[in-house]
């Protein structure tokens, strides 16, 4: 396994990390992505480690919690200094008016139930799940300094932040000497490019590390959506497509025609050409890769350990380009100023 700094911290981690949204299955969003229980969890874990794999992703909302209880227990007894454990906390997590967002009241009660249900006094990353405009910068980045200090959490992270949200955070650490983000969880795939016309070039300039979430395009790259056939009957899109990132149709057959012409000839699977073609990426220090079973996961782990070509990589760049959004596509035109970051 390839290990890469997280930014321009210090600290090394998995270019594969796994994902522990299919932990817990509770309720019908989260129980169309898994319901892995402990004894379950404990097999994917030792797959993981067997494999290098020792950063895991959990978040305060999955299942409610439960994908932190399972974490929590499927990890008992192994030594916590060779794991790496991230989660996330902003989102909703209550019925009371302060059981949402980055306000200092929310962070520590979220920083402290996420200890309590993982079984462990410090995370070694957490991100802010998404950007809370209605609590100021100011005091959310003291507040995970005072935990930093504290020693609960390690490094800190964002998640779902636009640029101008992120940039405006690492001036306000800069400014008054606080923990700076070295962490970008973002959604990033063949089929949502999205991430490298702003966020890409602010993680090469600031020192920020990608951490991709959804990978395969929210279940798109699968490998088992074809052009002219139904969406299988066990796709958890039938239940969460609304809910995650549009596709246009065309291309993402687009794509997949791309993916499977490549992946024909080095040997390998839709999902793993898709996944190798992420790792080769700038700012991207690890892709969050989940499993409903044991054969998922093992397929994912051959995403490592080879490379695609330049030439391949440059086709699909061309069957994944879109037309970007302004002032981007009119960036594009002056690349002298404004090159690509690759």
């Amino acid at each position: 396994m390839e290990y890469r700094h997280l930014g321009k911290s210090g600290l090394k981690v998995p270019v594969l990390s796994f994902g522990t949204g299919t932990f817990g299955g509770k309720g019908e969003f989260f129980s169309a992505w898994g319901s892995t229980d402990v004894a379950e969890a404990r097999k994917l874990i030792d797959i993981c480690l067997e494999a290098g794999v020792n950063m895991f992703d959990s978040a305060d909302i999955y299942s409610s919690g439960a994908a932190e209880s399972v974490l929590g227990e499927a990890i008992k007894g192994r030594p916590r200094d060779r794991l790496l454990i991230s989660t996330k906390a902003t989102f909703r997590s209550g019925e009371g008016p302060n059981d949402v967002g980055s306000s200092r009241h929310h962070l520590v009660q979220a920083v402290d139930g996420s200890l309590k249900r993982l079984g462990t006094d410090y995370i070694d990353l957490f991100q802010l799940h998404g950007f809370d405009a209605s609590t100021p910068v100011e005091e959310t980045l003291s507040t995970l300094d005072d935990l930093v200090r504290a020693g609960k959490l390690r490094y800190i992270g964002v998640s779902n932040f636009s640029g101008w949200h992120l940039m405006k955070s690492l001036a306000v650490s800069e400014r008054h000497g606080l923990a700076r983000y070295v962490a970008n969880q973002a959604y990033y795939s063949l089929v949502g490019r999205d991430y490298e016309w702003e966020l890409m070039p602010l993680g090469i300039d600031q020192g920020i590390g990608a951490v991709v979430w959804s990978p395969l395009g929210w279940g798109r790259l699968t490998g088992k959506i074809r052009r002219g056939q139904p969406l299988p009957a066990n796709s958890r899109l039938h239940v969460t497509a609304d809910m995650g990132p549009p596709v246009p149709d065309e291309l993402l057959y687009r794509v997949v025609d791309a993916l499977e012409k490549i992946g024909a000839e080095v040997g390998k699977t839709v999902p793993q050409v898709a996944l190798n073609w992420l790792l080769q990426r700038p700012t991207v220090s690890s892709v969050v890769v989940g499993a409903r079973d044991e054969a998922q996961l093992r397929q994912n782990l051959g995403a490592v350990g080879w490379n695609l070509t330049p030439e391949q990589v440059a086709e699909l760049d061309a069957a994944s380009a879109t037309t970007r959004a302004y002032p981007y596509w009119h960036q594009q035109g002056f690349l002298e100023r404004n090159p690509n970051p690759v």
